[in-house]
């Protein structure tokens, strides 16, 4: 007779392990919240300056000053690195899987045609002219992945745009109720999408599935993938939200949400696909539960106040972490990165524009939403990450990848405010603008109100400004009035 089993315990994390993680996340936390809040008080997006907590704590700052110091906070030792990656990989998925609850197809339906029209133009034109680059640019700057491999990705790097940073520039700039704004929000959720799908077919490639009939398969999953969820998933999900909102307590629907994007990502890499392609799906889901049931969106706030504050700012910072600035004093990155900046801003542009104007739009109005959709922001960046796990991107092209990302970004905002200041607001964009005026409660991420020195009025609107611009979240009434939350 067989004795039984013996088990043994899961082995725990050294002390010294978890102080170095704990003060690695403290570290960055903060000094991405103190920066984020800083670029926003300079009118720019809060990701520049989450971002650069990452780059002043890594190689190109902190590591140049103290060699020592940066080796003892962020040692190269695997398991050391991996449980700050692990934290900032669920950070990233739960950021993107809130931003696919905010799909609206109902505006999708609404302005689908012309939507599609800008976008597919927004996207073949960088998509083509980011290949054909990957085509030109010099051989030393490619990894073992092979050119091929590269310019699609760099393909798909130039054609996404980042439906975060548009919404907040949109509600930013009192845009979101324009005609030109509400098609910048419908052409860029069709931008997230197809760019999803996009990274999971270059994914197959840099897997050694090269092969037209590999890549044909793992498309054939995609779609799969898509059908499965919207036939056998979104029962499950609806069903599952309704038992969760059953009490007033937002406790379960917020856990509900975690547990269907974190499965969605985790069923994805099953079929070859992107975690984040399976987060993104996972959201649609949670945001378009179907058959008439309300999405659970009011009561996932306090998911979205930790992804906004916490889970983003983390990602973001470990982003940074992985950028070395010093690459761009060589000539070839630097010029590497000036030819893709250029490239990725032009066709996004020309895309755009031509889209624009098959689809009647006059010259300017075609111009600015080329110019909306030319902020790349956390999305690129986000890409750029999965293009270095992937062995795609070295260390300076992926700093090449970010720098694009955030330059893109910063120049949306000025160039729309440029281009709208000629187009006339209609009477319908009037009744709009005064239907998404009458709404406003009190935004969530407020503070109480109570009486303040000037200066603590200051340091709450610093805040209150960077609210919104991690999660793709803006208050509700911005999807009221049928555009899309940041």
């Amino acid at each position: 007779m067989s004795s039984p089993p013996t088990f043994t315990p899961l082995p725990q994390v050294p002390v010294h392990h978890l102080l170095v993680f704990l003060l690695q996340v403290s570290s960055l936390l903060a000094l991405a919240l103190l920066l984020g809040a800083l670029a926003t008080r300079l009118r720019l997006p809060a990701v520049v300056g989450e971002l650069a907590a990452g780059v002043l704590l890594g190689p190109s700052v902190f590591g140049h000053l103290s060699a020592r110091g940066w080796q003892w906070l962020f040692p190269h030792a695997e398991q050391q690195v991996h449980m700050l990656d692990a934290l900032a990989q669920v950070g990233v998925l739960l950021l993107v899987g809130l931003t696919g609850t905010q799909l609206d197809t109902g505006l999708i339906r609404r302005r689908g045609a012309t939507a599609v029209r800008v976008s597919l133009a927004g996207l073949l034109v960088p998509l083509g002219a980011g290949i054909g680059l990957g085509y030109l640019l010099p051989g030393q700057i490619l990894t073992g992945a092979g050119r091929a491999t590269f310019a699609v990705f760099l393909g798909v790097a130039m054609c996404v745009s980042a439906l975060p940073v548009i919404a907040k520039t949109l509600s930013d700039m009192k845009l979101d109720h324009r005609d030109v704004g509400q098609l910048i929000l419908v052409a860029a959720m069709f931008d997230d999408a197809v760019g999803w799908f996009l990274l999971s077919v270059v994914s197959a490639m840099a897997a050694g599935r090269v092969h037209a009939g590999e890549v044909a398969v793992t498309a054939a999953l995609l779609v799969a993938f898509v059908l499965a969820a919207l036939l056998i998933g979104r029962p499950l999900v609806r069903s599952a939200f309704r038992l969760a909102g059953r009490g007033e307590d937002d406790g379960p629907t917020v856990a509900t949400a975690v547990v269907v994007v974190l499965c969605g990502a985790a069923v994805s890499p099953l079929l070859g696909l992107e975690p984040i392609f399976g987060a993104f799906v996972a959201g649609v889901l949670i945001g378009s539960p179907g058959r008439g049931a309300t999405a659970p969106t009011r009561r996932l706030a306090a998911l979205r106040t930790f992804v906004r504050w916490v889970a983003a700012p983390l990602f973001l910072a470990t982003a940074g972490l992985r950028m070395d600035l010093a690459t761009l004093a060589r000539p070839t990155i630097a010029l590497t990165t000036l030819a893709v900046l250029v490239v990725a801003m032009a066709g996004k542009l020309v895309g755009a524009f031509l889209g624009g104007r098959l689809s009647g739009l006059s010259a300017r109005e075609s111009w600015a939403v080329g110019a909306g959709l030319n902020a790349r922001g956390v999305v690129e960046v986000t890409i750029g990450l999965v293009g270095l796990r992937l062995g795609v991107l070295t260390s300076a092209t992926y700093t090449t990848i970010v720098v694009v990302a955030l330059l893109t970004s910063v120049v949306a905002a000025p160039a729309l405010r440029v281009l709208m200041s000629g187009v006339d607001v209609t009477a319908e964009e009037r009744l709009r603008r005064t239907a998404l005026d009458s709404w406003s409660p009190r935004h969530e991420s407020d503070p109480p109100p109570r009486r303040q020195s000037p200066n603590g009025r200051l340091l709450q609107g610093c805040w209150h400004r960077t609210a919104g611009q991690r999660t793709g979240h803006a208050p509700d009434s911005t999807r009221t009035a049928g555009s899309e939350r940041d």
